[in-house]
């Protein structure tokens, strides 16, 4: 169901139709809300991080998910910190929230990777 007129919070897993990097296709998948973003009465825009298989390559900066089934994910998985995208809020499916230590670790690795 869109969430359009649901404020979803830094911390909620959603499933939205994720940009790849090297095409200009897009898939389904699950993502970490980071902001809402937009103008402050009506935000709009979600900056959402990837969640990926646990089985990947890792990278520099993925958060591990300590307790996957939580938010709905059948497999070990990582936060992806380096694969950010812009979503509309309204073609988002919150799955449910991360615990706040995961979403501290996460916040750490973007202040790091971004420089803030």
């Amino acid at each position: 169901m869109p969430t359009s007129d649901v404020l979803l919070e830094p911390g909620t897993a959603v499933r939205v139709s994720f940009p790849h990097t090297d095409a200009e296709t897009r898939q389904r998948r699950p993502g970490l809300v980071i902001a809402a973003t937009g103008p402050a009465e009506a935000p709009f825009l979600l900056w959402v991080l990837m969640i990926t298989s646990a089985a990947h390559r890792r990278w520099t900066g993925d958060v591990e998910i300590p307790d996957p089934a939580s938010i709905g994910l059948l497999i070990p998985s990582v936060i992806r910190t380096a694969k950010i995208a812009t979503v509309e809020i309204a073609r988002a499916d919150p799955l449910g929230e991360v615990a706040a230590e995961t979403l501290e670790a996460v916040r750490q690795h973007l202040r790091r990777g971004l420089g803030l």
